[in-house]
């Protein structure tokens, strides 16, 4: 099973651009396109959260216009800058989202690995929270299906990440998320969004990753109070292969570089 990973779109109503800067919706069409080219195919689309930029019905209206070429089945989950009513109506199709509430849904049925969507939106704040009420579902959910094989997918990392003003607006309840994920080995791994740059670490034991932005990306600087800016560095999604119960994951540069060049010639030999 190939599954590609989309996140922090950021899609705003035709014609906007984010910050006065990105063309979100032209680098998502990009993005997509790139998708479309790939041999194999992803059997399932995830996008982790951010997918438009203020909320609107429009927005997210736009934004399945431009996703309307994947024909794959799509699985997304809040990030800050979504409204969770706006976005239970644009998906209900999907037939995962509750009709009420938080928007998380465990999907047990339609894959080879189980995927648990986590909502950790706090409406009009940029941080994101696990709350009593939404780490017990957590741990009720997981603990439904011990042996099923998990992707949890989730906006907020559950993690620092040394770059601070990122930090700030990060996840409170992480510490609890950390116990419960530590309790329950069959997390493959947590998918998350937030940050626009590829990271990985550990929490309580279990693989997490965030995901490129196909559009701006979180400028890198790790020193103390470094300010809040984005650079126009490559754009990027990522892919997860589901092979023979391991999960492989590859950060894909969106974009037309030079290549490929072969490493050996016609007879074999390395070319030097």
């Amino acid at each position: 099973m190939l599954i590609a990973q989309i996140s922090d779109t950021h899609i705003k109503t035709l014609g906007k651009l984010a910050y006065q800067h990105v063309d979100t919706a032209a680098m998502l069409e990009r993005c997509i396109a790139e998708v479309l080219r790939l041999d194999p195919q992803p059997d399932l689309i995830v996008m982790t959260g951010d997918l438009v930029d203020l909320g609107r019905p429009q927005e997210y209206a736009w934004l399945k216009t431009l996703l309307a070429p994947l024909q794959q089945p799509l699985i997304v989950i809040p990030g800050n800058h979504d409204e969770r009513e706006a976005m239970r109506y644009a998906f209900a199709e999907g037939g995962y989202f509750p009709a009420s509430g938080f928007l998380h849904f465990a999907i047990d049925d339609r894959y080879p690995l189980r995927i648990v969507g986590l909502d950790t939106l706090v409406p009009k704040e940029g941080r994101g929270e696990l709350c009593a009420e939404r780490l017990a579902w957590l741990e009720e959910t997981l603990a439904r299906e011990p042996g099923r094989p998990t992707l949890l997918l989730m906006h907020h990392p559950p993690f620092l990440t040394g770059i601070g003003h990122m930090d700030a607006i990060g996840l409170e309840g992480r510490e609890a998320f950390a116990e419960i994920v530590s309790r329950h080995p069959q997390i493959e791994l947590i998918l998350c969004g937030h940050l626009h740059r590829s990271i990985h670490t550990l929490v309580g034991g279990r693989r997490v990753l965030t995901c490129p932005s196909p559009a701006h990306q979180v400028a890198l600087d790790l020193r103390h109070g470094a300010p809040s800016q984005f650079r126009m560095e490559p754009p990027g999604y990522m892919l997860h292969w589901w092979n023979n119960g391991c999960l492989v994951s590859h950060a894909v540069v969106i974009g037309d570089y030079e290549g490929p060049y072969p490493f050996f010639d016609a007879n074999g030999q390395l070319i030097e």
